[in-house]
């Protein structure tokens, strides 16, 4: 190995050290890769790049659909959609045994459509839906397990912004994106709905069988929630019928559901006030400023990486290993699920995607590059879901007990045991039938 490969190294090693320091994601990329690069080139080229850099990359084009995507989802959160959603799905499925639970990650579903982050989607759909399975005495652990899992469903029903951020490191398509994501979401929350279904046979004490709600009270509640399903057709049916694309689709987004909550407030006194608009627009600056952030860090990171020549010696060990393809993506995606446990969604996928994806774009899967770019990219959404869930961070789980302080944390990650084994089951599927993920987006080329 060369000295710039041992210098690259030595780098990814630090890299970890600090993250599990619990040093700043961005920070600790940029500052690994603005050491090794002026180690490798001299402290001039650093300079000489820095001049540039932030600008090149925030004025990326594609990147401008972040903070409209978020401000909707600041929007739906303060208008009270949660709410809606929820109270929508336990009017049908409250009644069934477990069924409030299932009628939670219908609601988690349903605001990830609007929201496109899991841990937005776990803080807001468990204030809403934790109080009422408390109420009908819920096993602790199995109500906490089920909202810290539905919580990760808002990483990949389109709109996702994790999901967006790939697609620009990678130069997917995005519209391509949200249509590769649409069914392997709604296969999630099919399993998550088998699971509570055979979880509250196999521990009937688990998940009680809730109150049956009277058909108008049912009608009510099912009419409020049509302004989440006229946002998510306006949005996401636009994009795919090539109405607009995802730019101008997260403006109408964020638009409307901001009118929306502006009426609400006028006629009944709830919604978006003054208040709730200002909150909205600091929160998504916030959020934007600190993903921007973890992408100027990461580009500085790549090109130490690539000075290196790291990847390619990464590619190459690979190549020589003679493992196949499906091995090699196994490996890829267990490391993600290490990783997991030390940094959230958002850098993982920053983070690593550049390091792997040039590792697998050139092996045969028997498919083209393009077909492998969204095929991958949905496999390592899934995954980073896990990481969500996973011990000993799993972010989703500290989310979900600083709602539920009286239930310890190892009993919320045994409430989400079934579902972490389930993910893996879906995880196995499309793998072994990468259909599921390319259907739709062949069928809407």
């Amino acid at each position: 190995m060369t000295a710039e490969g041992w210098t690259g190294l030595v780098g990814l090693a630090a890299l970890l050290v600090l993250l599990a320091l619990r040093i700043p994601i961005a920070l600790a990329m940029a500052t690994v890769g603005l050491v090794g690069i002026g180690a490798l080139s001299g402290f001039g080229i650093v300079l000489y790049q820095l001049q540039d850099l932030a600008y090149a990359q925030f004025s990326i084009y594609d990147l401008s659909v972040l903070p409209l995507f978020l401000l909707m989802g600041q929007f739906a959160s303060r208008a009270g959609l949660s709410t809606d959603l929820f109270r929508g799905a336990n009017a049908w499925l409250g009644r069934f045994r477990g069924g409030v639970a299932m009628a939670s990650i219908g609601a988690c579903a349903g605001f990830g459509a609007v929201c496109g982050s899991s841990l937005a989607t776990a803080s807001t759909m468990g204030q809403v839906a934790l109080p009422e399975l408390r109420r009908l005495h819920y096993r602790p652990s199995f109500a906490t397990g089920v909202l810290a899992a539905g919580g990760t469903l808002g990483i990949l029903i389109p709109p996702s912004v994790v999901l967006i951020v790939y697609a620009v490191i990678v130069e997917a398509n995005i519209v391509t994106m949200f249509a590769a994501a649409f069914i392997p979401g709604l296969l999630a929350v099919l399993l998550f709905m088998l699971t509570i279904a055979a979880y509250v046979r196999l521990f009937p004490g688990s998940g009680p069988i809730g109150e049956k709600v009277p058909r108008r009270e049912r009608w009510q509640a099912t009419w409020r929630m049509l302004p989440v399903v006229v946002v998510f057709g306006l949005v996401i049916g636009g994009i795919y019928f090539g109405l607009y694309n995802p730019i101008p689709a997260a403006a109408v987004g964020a638009l409307l559901v901001g009118l929306y909550g502006v009426g609400l407030r006028i006629v009944t006194g709830t919604g978006l006030g003054y208040r709730g608009i200002r909150d909205a627009l600091l929160d998504t600056a916030t959020t934007t400023a600190m993903i921007y952030l973890i992408l100027l860090g990461a580009e500085i990171l790549k090109i130490f990486f690539a000075r290196s020549g790291l990847p390619i010696l990464a590619a190459d060990a690979v190549v020589a290993s003679g493992l196949p393809p499906i091995a090699v993506l196994a490996l890829i995606l267990l490391a993600f699920i290490v990783l997991g446990c030390l940094m959230d969604s958002l850098s993982m996928i920053v983070l690593a995607i550049p390091f792997f994806w040039p590792v697998l774009a050139g092996m045969d899967f028997g498919m083209s590059l393009d077909d492998l770019k969204v095929w991958f990219g949905i496999l390592a959404l899934v995954v980073v879901e896990l990481g969500l869930i996973t011990p000993p961070v799993g972010l989703n789980v500290f989310i979900i007990h600083r709602l539920a302080e009286d239930v310890p944390v190892g009993d919320i990650f045994l409430g989400v045991a079934p579902f972490f084994l389930v993910e893996l089951l879906r995880v196995a599927l499309l793998c072994f039938f990468p259909g599921i993920v390319l259907f739709l987006p062949q069928v809407l080329a």
